[in-house]
């Protein structure tokens, strides 16, 4: 088995720990880094390499089998992949300031599709096989039509909200971009590969963290604590009706000593997390979708409103916020940054190292 094989197949396998602390490893996922077309002819053009292959996956293994033998590889990638013209998305002459203004105009934030984001699958479980009656479907146009934009607007939203959180940490003299878009690895940073994961606190582990010291879960200990100064609610509304509803009857009631309690819980679990990031981190990789499922090297900038977490998503554009967040992480990086997480998924295990960067209103 070649060295590329070997990697190749460690890749395929997520097993990416493996590539962590070995040269020939950051080797192969450099040469990954400048696997398009265009990049690697750039590359061969810059550095006086010519390739006999003709078809793009043998000219990566070619090229690195070139590298290979070369005593400064390091030095020459590092150099193309430091040329930020190189990235493929400059081409686009994106007009980032006008971008950030844009993103303010965003007043609404809601999925369409179910839980999983799939507007398609959505739209078929909740119109195509459930209505037989065409009059039935086209009376709810309208209904189709918003879910549409929803999902549209929202994914819109993340996209160049993730691009341009993305972009502050490219920018960085210690970060080195994977130019190529490698699956897997958005850049590098003192030669560590990194996947960038922008999130929110997560519901679920929020949800599991209050269960414990509230002893109930948050719908329900406040649906007691409600009951017990003769507040309800319709249990027949979603459960997010139901908080929503909750809390404003409790405010109008004048029991925000209630409320102040289940806020207090949750800036404990909040700044638990903060404190003892491995836990939170162990967890988002242990419940990951099977459809994103990966064992690579992570850095989470996780935003959270504490006094609203499903506010949070506001937090995602403000820049003022998050910039000096990002450089300071950066400027202040070491190897003892990133912590060794060992994680359980769907009876295999697997090791990564990962970080987290909060950013709390």
């Amino acid at each position: 088995m070649t060295d590329f094989e070997k990697w190749d197949r460690a890749f395929r396998q997520q097993n990416l720990f493996a590539f962590n602390h070995n040269s020939n490893a950051l080797l192969w996922l450099k040469v990954r880094a400048v696997c398009r077309g265009r990049q690697i002819k750039q590359f061969c053009a810059e550095n006086g390499i010519t390739l006999s292959s003709t078809r793009l996956v043998q000219q990566n293994i070619e090229l690195f089998e070139k590298l290979e033998a070369m005593p400064d590889h390091t030095e020459r990638l590092n150099n193309f992949l430091r040329v930020k013209s190189n990235n493929w998305y400059e081409a686009m002459a994106i007009d980032e300031e006008k971008l950030k203004e844009d993103l303010y105009k965003v007043q609404h934030y809601a999925w369409g599709g179910d839980r999983n984001n799939s507007l398609d699958k959505h739209l078929i479980s909740r119109y195509v096989k459930p209505v037989s009656s065409y009059d039935e479907l086209c009376g709810r146009q309208s209904e189709i039509a918003q879910n549409s934009w929803d999902y549209v607007l929202a994914s819109w939203y993340n996209n160049w909200t993730s691009y341009l959180i993305e972009s502050l940490f490219r920018q960085h003299p210690r970060v080195i971009s994977a130019v190529g878009e490698i699956k897997s690895v958005d850049f590098f940073i003192e030669d560590y590969p990194i996947d960038l994961k922008v999130t929110y606190f997560p519901n679920r582990y929020m949800e599991e963290r209050l269960k414990a010291k509230l002893g109930k879960g948050e719908l329900s200990w406040l649906k007691a604590r409600a009951k017990a100064v003769s507040v309800t609610v319709d249990n027949s509304q979603m459960p997010s009706q139901q908080l929503y509803t909750l809390t404003e009857k409790l405010k109008m009631s004048g029991n925000d000593d209630i409320l102040e309690t289940l806020s207090a819980a949750k800036q404990e679990v909040i700044s638990e997390a903060q404190q003892h990031p491995t836990d939170l981190m162990t967890w988002l990789y242990a419940n990951q979708g099977d459809m994103r499922f990966g064992a690579e090297n992570r850095l989470y900038v996780l935003l959270v409103d504490p006094k609203d977490i499903n506010e949070s998503w506001k937090m995602k554009r403000a820049f003022c916020l998050i910039e000096p967040k990002v450089k300071q992480y950066l400027d202040a990086f070491s190897p003892t940054s990133l912590k060794e997480i060992s994680f359980m998924f769907k009876n295999n295990t697997y090791k990564s190292l990962a970080d987290i960067v909060f950013i709390v209103k």
